[in-house]
């Protein structure tokens, strides 16, 4: 899990440095550097919005752990 973990936060990382490179100077850095439209860049994009859905996922469940029942549903 561990592992897992750890390969998420990398995938988050990257996605979030293209998107802070694409928002301020319209660089797509996984297109220049693996090719744009390229299908290699395209698993890349996909394996990043993977990695942000189980880390979604990850903090709920250590949320839901770490406050009493009554406010980790919100209420």
């Amino acid at each position: 899990m561990k592992a897992l973990d750890i390969l998420a936060a990398i995938l988050l990382i990257v996605g979030g440095l293209n998107w802070g490179l694409f928002g301020s100077l319209h660089f797509d850095l996984v297109a220049g550097v693996l090719g744009q439209f390229s299908g290699l860049s395209r698993i890349v994009y996909v394996l990043v919005g993977l990695a942000a859905v189980y880390q979604a996922i990850s903090f709920r469940q250590m949320r839901s752990r770490w406050l009493p029942a009554s406010t980790a549903s919100g209420r």
